[in-house]
C-alpha cells in the first residue's frame, strides 16, 4: 500500500481545498522536489523548468515519439524487446517504423551494443531504453552504458527515451543513467515517476526531465489531459520529501523476495533463472518444463499454469516477439506476500514433475 503519510497529504489537499486544475506542467512544488530528486540520484543539475509532471509516466512515451518523429514518414524508432508492450504499440500507433534490438539470456537481458550500431539507420530517430527492465529485471552496466554513448555520438538524429522508471529498485551494483555520459544529457529524455518506488500506481503520477522538449510535453498535457491530479501531486511532493522509511522497506523486502522466488524457481526441474539486478520481476527460462509438460511454447505453459495449477503469469510472447534463440520464458512479478510466491512456485513444481498430468 501507498506509504501513510503520503496519503496523509492527499487527504490534508483535499480538505485545504486543492482540488482544481494546475498548470499542465505540474505545480511548482513538486516540479522543485522531482528535479532535486532526480538530479541527485544521477548526480546532474537538473532544474524544475526541465521537469513536466504528467498522468504517469506512460503518456510520457507517446508525447515523445510524436514530437521527435514524423507520421508515417518512415522514420524508425529502436526499442527493446522483450520490452514494456506500449513502447511498440505507440511506436505503431504514431506512424514510424519499430525496429526491436534483443535482449539476450547470454548478456543478462542487456543488448550487444555492437548491435545497436547495426540497427542505427538515416531514418533513425528514437532510441528506448529501460533500465531496470521489465520484464527481465535485467539492467544496464555502466560500460554497455558507455559503449551506447560513443555510438549515438556518431549519429545526432537519435533522441533516446530513458525509461528508469525502476531506478531506485536496483539491488545489484550501481545505478547508471546514459545522461550523464558526454553529449548525451540535451539528447536524453529522462522517464520517472512514483509508481515503483511509493507504491502510488493508481495516483498517476510521472515526471519528464529535458529541457529542450519540456515546453513540447507541457503542450500535449495542455492539449490532453490538460494536468496530473492537484491531489495527487501534492501526495507526490509528500513521497519525495517526506521520509523514506517506507520506501526503503519496501525495496529491502523485494531484494528478499527476489532472493526467495530465484531460489525456488531454480529448484523447480525444467527452469532456470538468473538472479535479476533490479525491478520486481524475475523472467526464468522454462524451454525444458515446456517439453516435461508437453507444452508447444511458454504461452500453452502459461495457459495451463492457470487453469490447472491455479497460478497466474505472463508468456514471452506478450513482450514481443520471442528472441531468436532464447528459448521461452515466462514473467513472475514478486510484488506479492512471501507466501503467496512459496505456494506459487510450490503448485508449479508439482504440475511439472508430474509431466502436467
Amino acid at each position: 500500500p501507498t506509504p501513510v503519510n503520503i496519503q496523509d497529504a492527499a487527504i490534508a489537499a483535499i480538505r485545504d481545498g486543492k482540488h482544481g486544475y494546475t498548470p499542465s506542467a505540474g505545480i511548482d512544488e513538486l516540479r522543485a522536489a522531482a528535479a532535486r530528486d532526480m538530479g541527485s540520484r544521477r548526480r546532474l543539475d537538473i532544474a524544475p523548468d526541465e521537469v513536466v509532471v504528467g498522468a504517469g509516466a506512460k503518456p510520457f512515451i507517446a508525447y515523445t515519439i510524436a514530437s521527435v518523429t514524423d507520421h508515417g514518414a518512415g522514420e524508425e524508432v529502436i526499442y527493446p524487446v522483450p520490452g514494456f508492450p506500449i513502447y511498440e504499440s505507440q511506436i505503431v500507433a504514431n506512424g514510424a517504423v519499430p525496429v526491436p534490438i534483443h535482449l539476450r539470456e547470454a548478456r543478462d537481458f542487456a543488448f550487444d551494443p555492437h548491435e545497436l550500431e547495426t540497427k542505427i539507420t538515416e531514418k533513425t530517430r528514437l532510441l528506448i531504453l529501460n533500465s531496470p527492465h521489465n520484464p527481465t529485471g535485467g539492467s544496464l552496466k555502466r560500460t554497455d552504458l558507455e559503449a551506447i554513448a560513443d555510438i549515438l555520438r556518431l549519429h545526432p538524429q537519435v533522441w533516446v527515451f530513458a525509461d528508469e522508471i525502476y531506478s531506485r529498485l536496483l539491488y545489484d551494483g550501481e545505478f547508471v543513467s546514459l545522461a550523464t555520459f558526454p553529449g548525451m544529457r540535451e539528447r536524453t529524455i529522462i522517464s520517472d515517476g512514483a509508481s515503483k518506488t511509493w507504491a502510488m500506481t493508481g495516483w498517476r503520477i510521472g515526471f519528464i526531465a529535458n529541457r529542450a522538449l519540456a515546453p513540447v510535453f507541457t503542450r500535449w498535457i495542455t492539449n490532453t489531459e490538460s494536468c496530473a491530479s492537484q491531489i495527487s501531486q501534492w501526495a507526490a511532493v509528500e513521497a519525495i520529501t517526506g521520509p523514506q522509511d517506507a520506501a526503503e522497506a519496501m525495496r529491502h523486502s523485494f531484494l528478499k523476495r527476489r532472493d526467495l522466488i530465484v531460489e525456488l524457481l531454480n529448484r523447480v526441474p525444467g527452469f532456470t533463472c538468473k538472479t535479476p539486478g533490479g525491478a520486481f520481476y524475475a523472467w526464468p527460462n522454462v524451454t525444458e518444463a515446456c517439453k516435461r509438460t508437453r507444452c508447444a511454447d511458454s504461452e500453452a505453459f502459461r495457459k495451463r499454469l492457470l487453469n490447472e495449477a491455479g497460478v497466474a503469469v505472463l508468456a514471452d510472447i506478450h513482450f514481443g516477439r520471442r528472441v531468436p534463440g532464447d528459448g521461452q520464458h515466462i514473467r513472475f512479478s514478486y510484488a506479492a506476500s512471501v507466501q503467496a510466491i512459496q505456494d506459487g512456485v510450490a503448485r508449479i513444481d508439482a504440475f511439472v514433475r508430474k509431466g502436467g498430468k
